[in-house]
């Protein structure tokens, strides 16, 4: 044992001690009881096979780690009187805080049906990793919880995203020993480096080290002490250990390292608050180091579990047909006491009860874990007041991110007071040109700051790491605690986040059908810097998939913007901003770029989501078009508008819809997407049998997959991004991946009828100009004069 847990430390009295106890042994005896029982849950009479599950589902080796942290944090937010949330790492403990909720009658408020009685019990028990039951690890459905736990790496950012701008806030965060091997784990450390201890709560990492993980031992709890102890005070924490298997020496150093940690929070909180502090402080941490299967079997067919790999899921699996695991299990069951812990109706006993909190107080009560009650509308301004003039299509040019920067700089200044709005992103704030949020708000820093520094403040709410990762679980437990919030990233790199969106979306999938969530603001991306306009980067830069592994998730809850210009990115940023429980992914560009639409005109064009450009077309509504050219994205946009301009001088009599979509769901069935477009919808704006020539942002088969049930697909033909990128110019990156205005041109030639030798001519020019094109960058490392200056005439 440590040091920490060999002292006897004062203040923690025998009857105190044994209340404490009594409510563990009552979390590990229903969580024993969830994972193997569907009747006789108070043992009333000897178990029997048909007492227990047909299938035993679920994980017992980290329940009583977890067991002990929610009875201790019971104890301080009662002593306290604290609001507390407490994020639960390790994997499928879900257990375990089930079992806590049902204690504390947060789970029987929740879901009248399971009572805080014998019958209330058995369909807890019953109802756990069953169909048509809850999951096995902590879930939406779980009262008390922001955190899914099938995933692990992310329950130290989701900690930090909690606590940050709810200064009276505890967030206990409970991090796997298996977890910490993780790398958006291990990346998540460096939070503390952002949290400001005047505006922002406080995070109590507790680092449950219980030895295994599935089949090996973890990294972390075999280091010897002292090199741990190097390794989390380099991460600038201050740990307290607590080490043992014996549960009254734990019980009080416990205890005692609560106590400990939670005054040195309050002192550095007043410290900061009081007395004006600077300094970044050592905040405390707790490493416990508990048996993994602690108070479980201890040999099990003659081999050694408990504090083994072996306790890590159902420590006796062959219950139901082998006699002496069903001895075991009895046994194990009673080792806890239970007609201690429950009176003859099966509610918990008042000595179970005595250090658990009232009211929203209770961990599974507490609002901060259902963050929609506390969501406030955002303050968004008019969007007339950011909106570039357009006396003409095409008649200016300004750079759309830069835009909306202007808008996200008065958003963060409304929110100066209230604080519940942040914008995170990997050190790209900048780059991205958003930089007009710093007139608002610099960027967090608890860290030191030298003379050539810019924009570092210690209250601020810009959030930048060069963690992805760490971005993404800081914002998604911003806005699972009830606030606002964007994440700004280079479109090549979001994809490092990919699992953890699925995560989200699966979170926010679940909650739509839980009438007790209440909805939370939506997760917003905004993507820049993306594959067409990374040809100096190259190719390493170059990657639209983002959209393609958005679009495979719930429809409910996805949804995906291409605006085409700087006030269509305003109206789509003004939607998602005020949006509730979706992922929306906005990709847009930071150079500059055509403006197209007047700001009405945007609006309306974004509610549709896709439309007839008729000024950019040359049907005269006579007849049907011969062609349809379609587009989505910024630069897929003055492509197709730059080939329909060539066919209207070229091509004259050629009847050319030009459409444009901003909404990429448009594309799919009404029955498939709440956005989508029914047949008679999409066969009136594309045509059932014309050729659509379709410009796309992205990889094209997206669009395909999107429309292959359309009457019109055989006539669908799509270019995009075919993973052909470099170091290059421009428009070279358009034509390496053949969806430059020549190629755009050569397909109308070849695929509406007739054309092919009527306009053979043509065809032949535009070929040649993409030879020339060729030629002239490698002399001149700059793009064709007629396509670097071109405008559009209207």
């Amino acid at each position: 044992m440590s040091d920490d847990t060999q002292q006897a430390p004062p203040g923690l009295a025998d009857d105190e001690l044994a209340t404490l106890d009594a409510h563990w042994r009552a979390a590990n005896y229903l969580s024993v009881g969830q994972i193997y029982l569907m009747a006789n849950p108070l043992l009333t009479e000897p178990l029997r096979p048909e007492h227990v599950k047909p299938r035993l589902l679920g994980h017992w080796g980290t329940s009583p780690g977890l067991n002990l942290v929610h009875t201790h944090l019971n104890r301080v937010v009662k002593a306290r009187d604290l609001d507390a949330l407490c994020i639960w790492g390790p994997g499928h403990g879900g257990p375990a805080v089930l079992a806590n909720s049902w204690l504390e009658g947060s789970y029987s408020e929740t879901y009248p049906d399971v009572t805080r009685d014998a019958q209330g019990m058995a369909r807890l028990f019953k109802q756990f990793s069953f169909p048509g039951g809850v999951p096995s690890h902590v879930a939406p459905e779980t009262p008390g919880s922001i955190h899914e736990g099938g995933e692990l790496g992310y329950s130290l950012s989701h900690a930090y995203g909690a606590a940050f701008d709810h200064p009276g806030l505890l967030v206990a965060c409970v991090i796997g020993d298996g977890e910490a091997e993780t790398g958006p784990l291990a990346a998540s450390w460096h939070s503390n480096k952002f949290l400001d201890p005047v505006n922002d709560g406080a995070v109590l990492p507790i680092l449950h080290l219980n030895g295994y993980k599935i089949a090996n031992p973890t990294v972390l709890a075999r280091l010897p002490e002292a090199e741990l102890d190097e390794l989390l005070r380099g991460y600038g924490h201050d740990p307290v250990h607590v080490t043992g298997d014996e549960p009254a020496a734990v019980h009080r150093a416990m205890a005692h390292a609560m106590d400990t940690c939670l005054d040195r929070i309050a002192a550095i909180q007043r410290a900061a608050r009081e007395d004006g502090a600077g300094d970044r402080p050592r905040w405390p941490m707790i490493v416990l180091r508990t048996p993994k299967g602690w108070t479980g079997p201890a040999e099990v067919d003659g081999l050694p579990v408990e504090n083994t790999w072996r306790a890590h899921q159902v420590p006796l699996a062959a219950v139901r047909t082998n006699p002496e695991h069903l001895r075991q299990l009895e046994q194990w069951l009673r080792s806890y006491r239970p007609e201690e812990l429950f009176d003859e109706r099966g509610a918990p006993r008042p000595a179970v009860l005595a250090a658990v909190p009232e009211g929203p107080r209770r961990l599974g009560a507490t609002p901060f874990a259902n963050g929609g009650l506390l969501l406030r509308e955002l303050p968004l301004p008019p969007l007339e007041k950011y909106a570039v003039e357009v006396e003409r299509p095409g008649s200016g040019m300004h750079e759309p991110t830069r835009v909306l920067g202007d808008l996200l700089a008065d958003v963060m200044a409304a929110t100066a007071d209230r604080r519940d709005f942040r914008l995170v992103g990997p050190d790209e704030t900048a780059s991205n040109r958003l930089q007009a949020v710093y007139g608002a708000s610099g960027k967090a820093w608890q860290e030191q700051t030298l003379a050539v520094d810019e924009n570092l403040d210690r209250h601020g709410r810009v959030m930048e790491i060069l963690s992805e990762h760490t971005c993404q679980g800081w914002l998604e437990g911003y806005l699972l605690t009830g606030r606002h919030g964007l994440f700004s990233c280079y479109e090549a790199f979001v994809h490092i986040v990919d699992s953890m969106v699925n995560q989200h979306v699966k979170w926010l999938r679940v909650t739509r059908r839980l009438p007790w969530r209440a909805p939370i603001a939506s997760l917003n991306y905004l993507l820049t810097s993306h594959v067409w306009r990374q040809d100096h980067n190259g190719f390493s830069h170059q990657d639209p998939g983002f959209v393609d592994h958005i679009l495979n998730k719930s429809p409910e809850a996805v949804r995906v913007y291409l605006p085409p210009d700087a006030n269509t990115l305003l109206s789509v940023a003004d939607h998602a901003l005020r949006s509730k429980d979706y992922v929306n992914v906005v990709v847009a560009g930071k150079q500059p770029c055509f403006d197209w639409l007047t700001m009405d005109q945007a609006r309306v064009h974004c509610a549709r989501g896709a439309g007839i450009w008729d000024w950019a077309g040359t049907e005269d509504g006579t007849r049907e078009p011969d062609v349809v050219l379609a587009c989505a994205g910024d630069v897929p946009t003055q492509e197709v508008l730059a080939a329909a301009q060539l066919i209207r001088r070229h091509l004259p009599e050629l009847a050319v819809r030009v459409v444009n979509v901003v909404d990429i769901a448009r594309l799919l069935p009404s029955e498939e997407h709440p956005h989508g477009m029914s047949d008679f919808e999409y066969d009136g704006l594309f045509t059932a049998d014309k050729p659509v020539i379709f410009a796309y942002h992205g990889y094209p088969w997206l669009i395909h997959r999107l429309a292959y049930r359309r009457s019109g697909h055989a006539h669908l033909h799509v270019r995009g991004y075919k993973e052909i990128g470099t170091t290059t110019t421009p428009f070279d990156m358009v034509v390496g991946n053949d969806m430059d205005r020549y190629r755009l041109v050569m397909d109308v030639i070849d695929r509406v009828p007739g054309l092919a030798v009527r306009a053979a001519a043509v065809r032949q020019r535009m070929e040649d100009t993409r030879l020339r094109h060729h030629e002239w960058i490698r002399e001149h490392g700059v793009d064709l004069p007629e396509v670097a200056d071109w405008t559009w005439e209207g």
